[in-house]
């Protein structure tokens, strides 16, 4: 059965309203729930960046039932491996086993922020590599020293960890990240509904994983709104992979996006009030075989009724498909 999950995205709310939707969207019957960790919002418009851990910690203390992801975290530039290994394991026990560490290989707007430049991916894939082994390492619990190519840990331990450490899902984008970190990760995360991609994954590992897939709905009473607003907050997300991971400002992004058009976003966005036509925007991602699917509801405005009067009946339809 294929799990449904809510996305808490940090890029266009607060913390305290992050926290509070969190609870909305368990109360309202979400399986999961992912969250973003931006330095930067995608666009201006958008307006929020808080800090995803804390936000984290505070939503694994106030929910009971969902799990968290962190959709995801880059573990190589603006947080050391170490740093990562040891937050998530906290994270872990404040959830009661209930958390996975998401990671990728980053984006340009959120780990250009502690000057140390923007490698070339195929660094960038090295990094994660090498930083993956070295959480794994630490969420052993034992005394850790590495010296890699990228990275060096002086007799590290991770003091708090749950037996077995935290699961991890990583981020891949083709057949070649496929090769190379399914054998790392325990799930894949992909943001296309590429079917591929999940069976590519499966012929790696060699074992069941989860796929966590992730799409932006624009909920609201009125169509034409709703477009606007998909447009105003989202109209970057028709880029692709390899110019979201590259653009440096919200700046930059307004600048790519400035002809995007309302009927391109509405296109790839499904917007209205029509329940139907919210839940059929999802099947891809259940014909590709994605185990679990998290939906962003778009817009700060309007997320407590679309997560009181909305979700439950948008999830029986889901779940219907």
């Amino acid at each position: 059965m294929v799990r449904f999950g809510y996305t808490l995205m940090t890029e266009q709310s607060g913390p305290k309203d992050l926290v509070r939707y969190a609870v909305a969207a368990e109360e309202a019957g979400f399986d999961f729930e992912v969250s973003s960790d931006h330095y930067s919002p995608w666009l201006t418009e958008q307006g929020h960046a808080p800090y995803a851990w804390s936000v984290l910690g505070a939503v694994a203390h106030a929910t009971s039932r969902v799990e968290l992801v962190s959709y995801v975290t880059c573990p190589s530039i603006r947080y050391h491996p170490a740093v990562v290994a040891q937050k998530a394991a906290t994270l872990g026990l404040l959830s009661d086993g209930r958390f996975i560490l998401g990671l990728g290989s980053g984006e340009n707007l959120n780990e250009h922020v502690v000057g140390e430049g923007w490698p070339a991916v195929a660094a960038r894939q090295d990094m994660l590599e090498e930083a993956v082994h070295i959480i794994r390492e630490l969420h052993t619990g034992e005394l850790v020293t590495w010296e890699g190519d990228y990275f060096r840990v002086d007799s590290a331990r991770i003091w708090d960890v749950a037996e077995g450490g935290v699961p991890i899902a990583l981020a891949v984008s083709g057949e070649k990240s496929i090769e190379r970190f399914a054998p790392l990760g325990d799930h894949l995360i992909a943001v296309e509904p590429d079917a591929e991609l999940v069976s590519g994954w499966s012929a790696v590992a060699g074992e069941p994983s989860r796929a966590i897939g992730q799409i932006p709905i624009c909920w609201g009473p009125d169509k034409e709104a709703a477009v606007t607003q998909a447009h105003e907050q989202f109209r970057w997300f028709g880029g692709g992979w390899s110019v979201n991971a590259d653009l440096p400002t919200p700046a930059g992004f307004a600048a790519a996006s400035q002809f995007v058009r309302e009927e391109d976003v509405a296109g790839s966005i499904a917007c209205g009030p029509d329940l139907d036509e919210l839940a059929e925007s999802v099947k891809p991602y259940l014909e590709a075989g994605f185990t679990d699917v998290a939906l962003v509801q778009v817009g700060d405005e309007g997320q407590d009724r679309f997560l009181a009067e909305v979700a439950p009946a948008l999830l029986e339809k889901l779940r219907a498909l």
